[in-house]
């Protein structure tokens, strides 16, 4: 079926996801660890960087997507009532859209 998400292609997705978020996450800790954010100016001088923005948006985006799929996956596998699982399904991607709204939000401030 196209467009279904198969299992090689969850795994893939899951594992991609992954290491995009931990180098990310390394990126942010090393700049962490250079002390250099010591006031709250500092600190909101940097993540007003647009490439900064931009990373800290690609962090939570990739979050959201490698979540996802693991909720669907758990949702297809243990939810057997298709209204029940299409209902969960919505809830999940309504309560991630106002997520990713609120990231870009607060970035945009």
């Amino acid at each position: 079926m196209k467009g279904v998400m198969t299992g090689l292609r969850a795994w893939l997705v899951q594992r991609g996801t992954a290491v995009i978020m931990l180098v990310l996450l390394l990126f942010f800790l090393a700049r962490l660890m250079q002390g250099s954010f010591k006031t709250y100016e500092a600190w909101r001088e940097w993540i007003s960087d647009p490439l900064v923005s931009i990373m800290v948006a690609l962090f939570f985006g990739v979050l959201l997507l490698h979540s996802w799929v693991g909720l669907r996956d758990i949702i297809l596998d243990y939810v057997r009532p298709v209204s029940l699982r299409l209902f969960a399904h919505s809830l999940i991607v309504v309560v991630y859209s106002g997520i990713g709204f609120w990231v870009i939000r607060i970035l945009l401030r």
